[in-house]
């Protein structure tokens, strides 16, 4: 007679991890069915960080002239001093000279003038000393002894200067370099999100900034303004040429801009010399507080950090450099994207 046994049954622990698991299976695919795909950044949102990103270039473009601007200053002051130190070294050479043919002939006449002495001593001052005392050297042989130690302090003054500016210029150069790559990046980041955008949103925002552009350029001509001084209106004639030429970071004309870059340009054809920043341009005149006060052609500053700048064109209008992929412009004030400061009249 065959057995028959039963079939051995799943252990407790085991049955519990397979509906576990069961239950997790199905929990997650009624999560998967349910979830909303990732949605991709609206036109708008893209625009906002993209503007957020400009920005910051922007800010990082002022302290990247500015570094400029100090290793340009810097390279003159080094220059000069060299010049300076080359021409010392020649006047200490002629002086050497001087009084090495005075003793020379002294020699051949069977006497050693005393200046040779100093020369060989460990303490040229305190011998120079004594031997004035001791009228061991004429008036006119302490004199050239004298201008020989000076020029020789003035040397060592001036080569420890020309060495602390060329350490200056190396870290200045470190931070330029610092400042260059933190504005491409942004830049980088800034172009990748547009890239995101189809081509039918690209068209619509640059056709949204050509309006508003144009718009601006409209209110400023029909408003009544009074204008600035014959240089606040050559500088605000030289600007209008410009309109339509492209931002370009670190860029003074005459092909690109960046937004310091166009101001210390405009003025500059006006025949006036104001420095190449934005901060550095609010000490270039006279500060106005209200926009009321501002005429054709000031300063206007926008920003708690002071990172833009541009020329009033009137009616709360102002001809600029705004960011990259944008173009020397008019714009209303009321969209900079960052609070008026106040103008100054240069």
């Amino acid at each position: 007679m065959a057995s028959h046994r039963r079939p051995k049954q799943p252990s407790r622990a085991r049955v519990t991890v397979l509906t576990t698991a069961a239950a997790a299976a199905v929990a997650f695919s009624s999560q998967a069915a349910n979830a909303a795909p990732s949605e991709k950044p609206s036109k708008d949102e893209v625009k906002a960080k993209v503007d957020k990103l400009y920005e910051e270039a922007e800010q990082a473009t002022e302290k990247y002239n500015g570094a400029k601007e100090k290793q340009e200053k810097l390279q003159k002051e080094i220059s000069t001093i060299q010049d300076n130190v080359a021409r010392g070294q020649e006047e200490l050479n002629e002086l050497r000279d001087s009084l090495g043919l005075a003793a020379a002939s002294q020699y051949r006449t069977g006497s050693i003038d005393p200046s040779v002495q100093l020369f060989l001593s460990s303490n040229p001052d305190d011998y120079l000393d004594k031997a004035s005392t001791l009228d061991q050297l004429s008036s006119q042989q302490v004199e050239a002894l004298k201008k020989v130690q000076e020029k020789q302090r003035e040397l060592a003054q001036e080569r420890a200067e020309a060495s602390e500016k060329l350490k200056d210029l190396a870290s200045t150069r470190t931070e330029l370099g610092k400042k260059k790559k933190e504005v491409q990046g942004k830049l980088g980041s800034a172009q990748k999100l547009l890239n995101s955008l189809t081509a039918a949103e690209k068209q619509a925002l640059a056709a949204q900034e050509d309006r508003a552009s144009r718009d601006s350029a409209r209110d400023a001509l029909t408003g009544n303004v009074p204008p600035g001084s014959g240089r606040a209106a050559a500088a605000f004639a030289f600007a209008k040429s410009q309109l339509g030429k492209p931002y370009v970071y670190g860029a003074t004309g005459m092909s690109s801009y960046d937004c310091s870059g166009l101001t210390s340009r405009a003025y500059a054809a006006a025949g006036v010399q104001i420095p190449r920043t934005s901060e550095a341009q609010t000490g270039a005149g006279t500060r106005i507080s209200s926009v009321s006060q501002l005429k054709v052609g000031d300063l206007v500053f926008f920003f708690n950090d002071l990172h833009h700048v541009g020329l009033y064109a009137g009616n709360g209008q102002i001809i600029h450099a705004p960011r990259t992929g944008t173009v020397v412009r008019y714009e209303s004030m009321d969209t900079i994207g960052g609070p008026f400061m106040f103008g100054v009249r240069v």
